[in-house]
């Protein structure tokens, strides 16, 4: 391929869009800028593994910061390099973890301490089914407005956005 081909290739993917690997496929937001791999950053995604090494660089030489533990917990990308990827995490942390150990799939966490109502319909005063333990994780759906549908355990319901992490647009590191 010519240098020539290659750029517009480039260009061809950069004005393409770019989606989540959770089968989102739209347009970057616009504070959001299309990356190597092609997905916007900021984006959301959950990591795919029960033991994820954070590094302190994009690297298996720097040195690990922390190991998660948690498959399926919600974090944000906010900068890559072809085989890395720095996250922010729900306490706020920063970190590069390999490609290879996140995955598309959109999951929330509810925050704080209290469970919150799972909801029939994305309304305050909609009837609570269900019960989301604090800091647990729930499969993200579709979001409505200010609210958003996740299923967790076979049971699915509506939660006000502001009451999971693994929703908000801007980035969400320290």
């Amino acid at each position: 391929m010519t240098a020539k081909a290659a750029m517009m290739a480039v260009v061809a993917l950069a004005l393409a869009g770019c989606g989540d690997r959770g089968g989102e496929d739209r347009a970057c937001p616009p504070s959001g800028r299309s990356m190597l791999s092609g997905f916007c950053v900021p984006r959301w995604v959950s990591l795919k593994r029960g033991e994820v090494y954070g590094r302190k660089g994009p690297g298996k030489d720097y040195p690990a910061l922390w190991i998660y533990r948690v498959q399926g917990l919600p974090v944000q990308v906010v900068a890559e390099t072809t085989d890395w990827r720095r996250i922010c995490d729900p306490d706020g942390g920063a970190t590069w973890v390999h490609r290879s150990m996140i995955d598309g799939r959109r999951m929330v966490m509810a925050v704080g301490g209290a469970p919150i109502p799972l909801r029939r319909g994305p309304a305050v005063n909609a009837a609570a089914n269900r019960l989301l333990n604090g800091r647990a994780l729930a499969l993200l759906g579709r979001c409505q407005g200010a609210w958003c549908k996740v299923k967790v355990g076979g049971v699915s319901g509506w939660v006000a956005a502001n009451q999971v992490w693994g929703t908000a647009g801007p980035p969400q590191c320290r």
